[in-house]
């Protein structure tokens, strides 16, 4: 054997062995944290559009027996209705639920190539008009 052939074969096992490292030992990403990197990416990317807030509701939780706040609102976008909602429980302290009532016009950031993707409210961008 030649020591080019050993240099590949070290060179293979080593890569191997990255991948092997980087597949099964990464650290996932939490459901939040993803939530948090996609409302990031609106609050950046996102195009804004009038909307109207439906209804907000509190959905009991069976688990850790906390309440989810929901947002409920639609919203056009070449001619086309989208209703959507967004869980708002952690950033209850930007907005006034009270003040969200049925008909409230809102903006609306959405994704230009996936326009279901949107959100009214986020950490740094408030599209509730009160």
């Amino acid at each position: 054997m030649n020591p080019f052939h050993i240099y590949v074969w070290v060179l293979g096992v080593a890569g191997a062995s990255l991948a092997t490292y980087f597949l099964f030992y990464r650290e996932s990403k939490t459901a939040n944290d993803v939530e948090k990197e996609r409302r990031a990416w609106l609050e950046q990317a996102g195009r804004i559009t009038d909307g109207t807030v439906i209804d907000v509701q509190e959905i009991p939780s069976s688990d850790d027996h906390k309440s989810a706040t929901v947002l409920i609102y639609q919203y056009d976008v070449a001619g086309v209705s989208y209703e959507c909602s967004q869980e708002v429980t952690y950033l209850r302290p930007l907005i006034n639920l009270h003040s969200c009532r049925l008909g409230l016009p809102t903006s609306v950031r959405y994704d230009p190539q996936n326009p279901g993707n949107s959100l009214v409210v986020s950490e740094k961008w408030m599209g509730l008009r009160q």
